[in-house]
């Protein structure tokens, strides 16, 4: 489980990129189209399903519910470099 302030989920997500770049990952290639969230997909704040997923620099990933993708969202938005909301399925009949 992550920290519990927007500085930790900053943090966690510089090293994710330190980390990815110290192991010769690509910051300039060209990202494969994300896959649908599944019900196996689970929130890396506290295990409740997600329905975000947000793409770091260096293909590292963090994956949310809808509650703590909204808690962290200015964070988040300024280290991703792609976003993506499913949380429309949440409203679904």
């Amino acid at each position: 489980m992550l920290g519990s302030d927007r500085g930790t989920i900053e943090e966690l997500a510089r090293q994710i990129v330190r980390a990815t770049l110290h192991e010769g990952g690509d910051m300039t290639g060209a990202m494969a189209p994300s896959q649908p969230l599944t019900a196996m997909d689970l929130c890396d704040r506290c295990g409740a399903q997600a329905y975000v997923r947000v793409v770091l620099p260096g293909s590292g990933e963090l994956l949310f519910c809808a509650h703590h993708s909204r808690q962290h969202a200015e964070a988040l938005a300024k280290i991703a470099v792609e976003i993506q909301d499913e949380t429309e399925r949440l409203s679904e009949d």
